[in-house]
């Protein structure tokens, strides 16, 4: 995964693309000092987690920029999930998220929103490449 990263690095300087460029340029000194901070050669599944937080900034940062009207700021980082979204697996559909947000709960028969932790927790560990923002907005609206 990480050589695949330094392969499209050459690939945007060699083509001129320079948004392209900077956002792996962005994405690659962020995976050096993921690296950095776990003293070994990140595995793929690492590598993954650094591409969804880098994801989860660029969507947190949208939604404030949407609320000021910065329209411009909204499409380049919208442009920047779109080319690191490449790098990722595809998540879930939302039909199959609710599908385990209801065995779930058929399993722990949560009676109030105080269960919302432990209900979380068992999504977490059986959720591989889903939205955790969307998975959270289901389950709360499930137990509201």
């Amino acid at each position: 995964m990480y050589s695949k990263i330094a392969e499209e690095l050459k690939e945007a300087m060699k083509s001129g693309d320079k948004f392209k460029l900077s956002v792996i340029r962005m994405l690659k000194s962020a995976l050096q000092l993921e690296q950095i901070n776990k003293k070994h050669d990140l595995t793929d599944d690492e590598v993954i987690a650094v591409i969804k937080k880098q994801v989860k900034l660029r969507k947190d940062s949208i939604a404030e920029f949407a609320k000021y009207g910065k329209d411009e700021e909204v499409a380049n980082l919208e442009k920047e999930i779109a080319i690191l979204s490449v790098y990722l697996p595809e998540e879930m559909s939302e039909e199959a998220i609710i599908e385990v947000i209801d065995a779930i709960f058929a399993e722990l028969k949560p009676t109030s929103i105080k269960d919302m932790g432990n209900i979380m927790k068992e999504l977490n560990n059986r959720l591989t490449n889903a939205d955790m923002s969307l998975v959270s907005k289901l389950v709360k609206e499930k137990l509201s």
